[in-house]
């Protein structure tokens, strides 16, 4: 099994810019129709300020996995307006204290996710069900807690996260906003998928997806040794 080493947390946040910067509109327009309309400019502003911060500041040899998430958690809350600055700080600040001195095995990998998602519920004082981004933190949790149990490998722990943070994702469009500015709405808050939640769910997918490229990457030099 190959772990989760700096390179994988450097990858990580590249793969949120890029996702944040993807997505932009499609999440200003989720917020647009239940929130003030500026999560997407937000995330985007917020992560390409962290991939800065992480090139100028941290190095594949020299630093270790907290030190990008420790990086990762202040520039967000720094750079990120509205609610979203201070949950995702929290939940990255949490992940660095759960992710130990070394790089991640399964089991680190999935306390990480979970701590990520205990930081959340408790910056925003949210429970699954009120249609906020708890509802793909947690399941992911979840999920990636089963895989470790399962004795799958730390990339198969972050996939299992990510599908299940896209699952709940999907799940908040049924829900009634019950917290947060969307709450205002009421019953015309369904029919709407939670732009917090949506973009956690990139967030998580950006995460498996760097930890595939890690595998990948691993596997081919392992070949490269073996001729």
């Amino acid at each position: 099994m190959t772990n989760l080493s700096t390179v994988w947390a450097q990858d990580w946040m590249k793969n949120c810019a890029a996702a944040a910067h993807d997505h932009r509109d499609e999440l200003i327009e989720l917020d647009r129709v239940i929130g003030d309309s500026d999560h997407g400019e937000n995330v985007d502003r917020g992560f390409r300020a962290v991939v800065d911060k992480v090139a100028a500041e941290t190095t594949e040899d020299g630093s270790t996995v907290v030190d990008v998430l420790k990086l990762t958690a202040k520039t967000l809350m720094s750079t990120v307006g509205g609610a979203s600055g201070p949950l995702l700080g929290t939940a990255f600040l949490r992940a660095a204290k759960a992710a130990g001195s070394g790089d991640l095995d399964a089991s680190t990998a999935a306390a990480v996710i979970e701590a990520a998602a205990e930081g959340i519920t408790s910056r925003g004082k949210a429970t699954e069900g009120e249609k906020t981004m708890v509802d793909a933190w947690a399941p992911a949790a979840r999920a990636a807690r089963e895989a470790a149990n399962a004795g799958r490998s730390p990339a198969e722990v972050l996939r299992a996260a990510a599908e299940a943070a896209a699952e709940g994702a999907e799940a908040t469009i049924s829900m009634v906003a019950t917290k947060g500015r969307a709450s205002y709405l009421g019953e015309r808050s369904v029919g709407h998928k939670d732009p917090g939640a949506a973009s956690t769910a990139l967030f998580l997918a950006a995460a498996a997806d760097a930890a595939s490229s890690a595998v990948t990457e691993d596997s081919g030099n392992n070949k490269a040794e073996e001729a």
